[in-house]
């Protein structure tokens, strides 16, 4: 772990409630992604969120402030494809979720079939087809392996919560006595894959996050040195509320932009 900021090299950062509230740009962050990219310092813009190719995610960035190139973007679903390639390289899967985890599957060789398939994944979707989940769980059944992108119960809409990946694995797992392997936060799994693509190293990396419960305990398990900023959905009062502590709580990103950065480009 990294013992100080001047130590840190290479950053990982939660995108919502860190980078972005409410589709607008946390002030701060756009000058702290001008800052590394001035410095050639290594990063990735990490969600949970599986719906999303990393260009629709760019694109969505770029309408909030964000230049983001989609190369320095890492979902969910990208974690799982990697995963699973390491697997079973070329396999099969049976997926319900959109296009996010569908195209990374695609580009990491795998095949989608509905006939006795490796794996059954889930990840997140608008629309959680009946006849989907019940396919998923004859899979699951006849011994299909059950993967889910990331364990989030529910997820935002303009009306109120919707259930998302982890309410509808539960359903799953209710049906067939199986649990599933969740690849996404808090599983550190998903920071180190993250880690691989940009060839960083625990000792030299920070992890940005703002909730407890993912972000920073999966910071924790990773080694990384962590960040909870208060932008997002915790307060310092939710600290106090875990057996584990971030190495620093910071009010937001703009907290780690650096003066003489800022003087050295004009």
């Amino acid at each position: 772990m990294a013992r100080s900021r001047d130590d840190i090299d290479c950053w990982l950062t939660d995108m919502d409630g860190v980078l972005v509230h409410e589709n607008q740009a946390v002030p701060g962050a756009a000058e702290l992604i001008q800052q590394w990219t001035d410095r050639g310092q290594r990063f990735l813009v990490l969600t949970n969120n599986s719906i999303y190719t990393p260009r629709d995610l760019a694109a969505r960035l770029r309408a909030s402030g964000l230049k983001v190139p989609e190369e320095s973007l890492w979902t969910s679903a990208l974690a799982t494809a990697d995963f699973l390639q390491s697997q079973i390289p070329g396999g099969s899967a049976f997926v319900i979720g959109e296009a996010g985890i569908t195209t990374a599957l695609h580009e990491a060789g795998f095949i989608m079939t509905e006939t006795d398939p490796d794996y059954v994944v889930i990840g997140e979707t608008r629309t959680y087809s009946f006849e989907a989940i019940t396919k998923a769980i004859r899979l699951i059944d006849k011994g299909a392996r059950f993967i889910v992108t990331n364990p989030d119960a529910t997820g935002p809409s303009p009306e109120g919560p919707l259930p998302a990946t982890g309410a509808v694995a539960a359903l799953i797992t209710r049906a067939t006595g199986r649990e599933p392997y969740v690849v996404g936060k808090p599983n550190p799994m998903m920071f180190r894959s993250a880690m691989n693509r940009i060839g960083a190293h625990s000792e030299n990396t920070a992890m940005i996050g703002d909730r407890m419960d993912t972000d920073i305990v999966a910071g924790i398990e990773a080694g990384l040195h962590t960040f909870l900023v208060l932008t997002g959905i915790s307060d310092r009062a939710e600290i106090e509320r875990y057996p584990f502590r971030p190495d620093e709580v910071i009010e937001s990103v703009a907290a780690l932009l650096e003066p003489e950065a800022d003087a050295a480009r004009s």
